[in-house]
C-alpha cells in the first residue's frame, strides 16, 4: 500500500503550486492591467499633443489673417454713411464671414473701451487725461486685441485714462 503521508504531502505540494500560481497569475494580470492604463493614459496625452499642435499652427495662420480684417474694419467705418452702393453691402457680407470664422475658430476681440485696463489683455500705448473717465480707465483702442479660446493671441494696444 501507499503510504497516505506521503499523499498528504503531495497533496500539500500541489496546494501550494496551485496558490503559487494562482499569486502569479494575479501578478501578470496585475501588471498587464497597469501597463493597459499606461498606455491608454498614453494615448490621451499624444492625442491632446497633436490638437496643441494643430491649434498652434491655427493660430500662426489666424495672426497672418488677423491685420487684413482689422484693415477690412477699417475701410468699412471710413465709409460715408450716405454712400451705400451694392458693392458696400458686399464688402459688409465679407466683413460677416470673416467674423463668422474667426468666432467659429474660437477667436473673440478683446474688450477695451471703458473696461479698466489690465496687462494681462492690453497693451498701453499712451496716457491721457479725459473727463468722465477716472484712471486706469481704457478710453480709446490704437489696434483691436484678440483671444483664441480665452488665451491672448495679440494684446490689445489701448490709451488709457490718467
Amino acid at each position: 500500500m501507499e503510504d497516505p503521508k506521503k499523499d498528504d504531502n503531495q497533496i500539500d505540494d500541489t496546494q501550494k503550486q496551485i496558490e503559487d500560481l494562482k499569486k502569479q497569475c494575479d501578478e501578470y494580470l496585475n501588471g498587464w492591467k497597469r501597463a493597459k492604463a499606461d498606455y491608454i493614459n498614453f494615448k490621451k496625452e499624444t492625442e491632446e499633443k497633436q490638437k496643441e499642435i494643430i491649434d498652434f499652427a491655427n493660430s500662426v495662420i489666424v495672426v497672418k489673417m488677423i491685420p487684413i480684417y482689422d484693415n477690412l474694419k477699417k475701410a468699412l467705418s471710413s465709409i460715408p454713411v450716405d454712400k451705400k452702393d451694392n458693392w458696400v453691402e458686399g464688402i459688409v457680407q465679407i466683413k460677416k464671414q470673416f467674423e463668422d470664422f474667426l468666432k467659429a475658430n474660437g477667436i473673440e476681440e478683446i474688450k477695451t473701451i471703458g473696461e479698466k485696463f489690465d496687462p494681462e489683455f492690453h497693451e498701453a500705448v499712451s496716457k491721457e487725461k479725459k473727463e468722465g473717465f477716472e484712471s486706469g480707465i481704457i478710453i480709446s483702442e490704437a489696434n483691436p486685441g484678440y483671444l483664441i479660446k480665452g488665451k491672448v493671441l495679440i494684446p490689445a494696444k489701448v490709451i488709457v485714462a490718467e
